[in-house]
C-alpha cells in the first residue's frame, strides 16, 4: 500500500522521466528541422534551449505557477488561525513551514506548488477560507501538506511550463510554416515547406491530447492519497470529507485560471466543464468528488 514516504521515491523518478523524455522531443524535433533545411545548427539550439526549459521549469516554475494563480503572499498578522493551522501540521508531519499565498477569489479552493519542501508554498483562495470551518480548512491545509511530504508538487509544477512550452511548439511550427510558405515556392523548397506544414497540422491537433496526457501521467491517485494522508494527519477524516463537499457544491469558478495549471487545485477549479461521459472521465485530472468524499468518511482512524 503506498504511503507518505513510499510515494517520494516514485515520484521523484516520475519527474526525472519527464524531463528526460521532454529533452528527446525537443531534441528531435530539432533534427527534424535540420534535415529539412540541411543546417545542423537546427540540433544544437534544440539541446541548449531543452536543457534552458528543464533548468528554468525546476527552478522557477512555482514562481510562474503562483503569478498565474494570482496569489499574494500572507504574513502572520494577516491570518494568525491559518498559520497556527499550518504550523501544527507541520510539526506533526515533520515538515518545513511552507510560505503561504491567499488569491483574492471567490471561488473555494486551494493549492501546493514548489520543488522541496525547502521552497514549497501552499495557496487558498479567500472563497475558500471564507466557507470553511477551523476543522474543514484544517482537513484541506493536511491534503496540500501531504502532496508536499509526498514531493507530488515537483512533478506537478514542472508539468504546467513544459505542457505550455509544447502548445508553443504547435504555434511555431504553424506560423513557420506560414511564413516560409511563399518563399519556398519561389526557391524550389515545395517538399521542405510541405513537411513543415504536415509537422505543424500534426503538432497543432495531438497538442491538446499530448497535454492531458502528459498530466494524468502524475495520476489521479495522487489526490486519493493525499487525502489519506490528509486524514491521517488530522486524525479526523470528516474534516476533509466536508470541506471537499462544500467545494465541490460551489459552482463558482475561479477568475484566473489555465487549462495547464487545473490539475494543481485540490478540486478541479474548471465549474461547469467537466464531461460526465465515461471518455470525459478518462480525462478528468481530479477523480470524481462523491468517490473521494466516500472514501475518506469510510476511513477508521
Amino acid at each position: 500500500m503506498a504511503t507518505l514516504y513510499t510515494q517520494q521515491s516514485k515520484n521523484i523518478r516520475k519527474t526525472w522521466l519527464l524531463m528526460s523524455v521532454f529533452l528527446i522531443i525537443v531534441v528531435g524535433i530539432g533534427w527534424v528541422f535540420s534535415q529539412i533545411y540541411g543546417d545542423s545548427s537546427f540540433v544544437v539550439i534544440a539541446v541548449i534551449f531543452s536543457l534552458f526549459m528543464n533548468f528554468f521549469s525546476y527552478w522557477f516554475s512555482d514562481k510562474i505557477v503562483l503569478a498565474m494563480s494570482g496569489a499574494k503572499p500572507i504574513s502572520r498578522e494577516d491570518d494568525l488561525e491559518i498559520y497556527r493551522i499550518v504550523e501544527n501540521l507541520c510539526i506533526t508531519a515533520g515538515l518545513k513551514v511552507p510560505k503561504l499565498y491567499m488569491i483574492d477569489d471567490p471561488s473555494p479552493n486551494a493549492f501546493a506548488t514548489g520543488r522541496n519542501q525547502e521552497h514549497a508554498a501552499v495557496a487558498v483562495t479567500s472563497g475558500l477560507r471564507q466557507i470553511l470551518d477551523k476543522n474543514e480548512l484544517e482537513g484541506v491545509i493536511a491534503h496540500e501538506l501531504s502532496h508536499i511530504g509526498n514531493k507530488d508538487i515537483l512533478i506537478s509544477t514542472i508539468i504546467v511550463i513544459l505542457v505550455g512550452f509544447v502548445a508553443l511548439l504547435s504555434d511555431f511550427f504553424l506560423r513557420a510554416q506560414f511564413f516560409r510558405g511563399r518563399r519556398d515556392n519561389r526557391e524550389g523548397g515545395g517538399q521542405a515547406q510541405m513537411i513543415l506544414m504536415l509537422i505543424g497540422i500534426i503538432l497543432a491537433i495531438l497538442t491538446p491530447i499530448i497535454a492531458k496526457l502528459i498530466q494524468l501521467a502524475i495520476s489521479r491517485k495522487r489526490e486519493f492519497l493525499a487525502d489519506a494522508s490528509g486524514a491521517l494527519l488530522t486524525r479526523y477524516p470528516e474534516g476533509l470529507a466536508s470541506a471537499l463537499e462544500k467545494i465541490s457544491n460551489s459552482q463558482i469558478p475561479l477568475r484566473r485560471i489555465n487549462k495547464a495549471t487545473a490539475h494543481l487545485y485540490i478540486s478541479s477549479p474548471l465549474k461547469g466543464g467537466q464531461s460526465t461521459s465515461w471518455l470525459g472521465k478518462l480525462f478528468m485530472t481530479h477523480p470524481p468528488m462523491e468517490e473521494r468524499v466516500r472514501i475518506l468518511r469510510g476511513m477508521n482512524i
